[in-house]
């Protein structure tokens, strides 16, 4: 596995040198990349799996963990362009687990043409329009992921076109497989679309967003989302996600009750230096229709500072969890309702 790892990092090398070289001609070539690594210690200390984590990329317990390398490539060309990102590691395996179980994975690949200024068409495949939260940790002030983000869908592969309407409205509309599904041969495919709107200062931005249709022969799913971003001062900003997903069964020919989960998180920024920040993240997710499995639901709230050196960003964090019933475990064995963990993680990107 390493040597694959390896020689995938000096092929990439090579091909990013030789397009750097020419970059005089295309004016827009873009190597940028990005690492991260953890420790995690839940205050429980759960013997097993999943050691009181039901989110994404954090499944571990009293151990240094390391997360994801990636490398991006973007270049844009006249009216058409191209986007490959590619990540190493257990985060990367975790995003694309639907693809064939690899440390390796294609986080993102698609190509674009913009016809003109404002209406640009899309076909590849890209991570969700959906949520506040982003798969690379250093996009992301909290480094431990909510359940919004967890729950919802990582990627689309399809096509998909965006129109800027002027007066800082975006509108999307786009076809794809079911989401996360890079390959999907004979499988129906799901309608996306996002409206998107921002104040003319940029202080004030809100996104609307869905997926829908079919995900299978049997199954579908709706998911409703919005994002609000708002900038207070030049400290202080504020971000809100809530979602609603629906998800339905057909069994002899006849589509049965739907089942619901939902939820609504909320998080209050504070930058009080350059190279100091702080995120309050406070979480409600209910899944008590059991539309996931986890029949529950959970108050999560995650305090986050983040210490800046140049690229460099370290990340302590608490994080406490309270759920409706006893789904988390304790070192003897048995059951409780409440957790709490703490993280410490670096982020790097270039």
């Amino acid at each position: 596995m390493l040597k694959k790892i390896l020689s995938t990092m000096f092929i990439i090398t090579m091909v990013t040198t030789v397009l750097a070289q020419d970059s005089t001609k295309d004016h827009s070539l873009h190597i940028s990349g990005s690492a991260d690594a953890y420790f995690r210690y839940d205050l429980n200390n759960p013997q097993s799996k999943p050691y009181n984590n039901f989110t994404s990329f954090t499944n571990s317990q009293n151990s240094f963990e390391l997360g994801m390398f990636s490398l991006k490539a973007e270049q844009t060309l006249g009216k058409a362009g191209f986007v490959a990102d590619i990540g190493f590691g257990k985060r990367a395996e975790e995003f694309s687990y639907n693809d064939k179980s690899s440390s390796v994975a294609i986080k993102q690949l698609y190509f674009t043409y913009a016809p003109t200024s404002r209406l640009k068409f899309t076909i590849g495949s890209w991570t969700t329009h959906i949520g506040y939260e982003l798969v690379d940790a250093y996009l992301n002030r909290n480094y431990s992921m909510s359940y919004l983000f967890s729950y919802g869908p990582f990627s689309h592969t399809g096509v998909k076109a965006e129109y800027d309407m002027g007066n800082k409205t975006t509108v999307m509309l786009g076809l794809a497989n079911p989401f996360d599904l890079k390959y999907a041969s004979n499988l129906p495919k799901m309608v996306i679309g996002q409206i998107a709107k921002a104040t003319n200062d940029d202080q004030l931005k809100v996104f609307l967003s869905y997926q829908g249709g079919k995900y299978n022969d049997s199954s579908r799913l709706y998911q409703a989302d919005m994002v609000v971003n708002y900038v207070l001062t030049s400290v202080f900003s504020l971000g809100c996600n809530g979602t609603v997903q629906s998800r339905q069964g057909n069994f002899e020919g006849k589509w049965q009750q739907s089942k619901t989960w939902w939820g609504t998180a909320l998080y209050l920024n504070a930058d009080p230096k350059d190279w100091l920040g702080f995120t309050l993240r406070g979480e409600y997710f209910d899944d008590k229709k059991n539309a996931l499995g986890l029949n529950a639901g959970i108050f999560e709230t995650t305090l986050s500072a983040n210490f800046k050196i140049d690229n460099l960003t370290i990340i302590p964090e608490f994080r406490f969890e309270n759920a409706g019933q006893k789904i988390y475990s304790v070192y003897s064995g048995g059951m409780v309702n409440r957790t709490a963990d703490f993280i410490l993680a670096a982020t790097y990107h270039f």
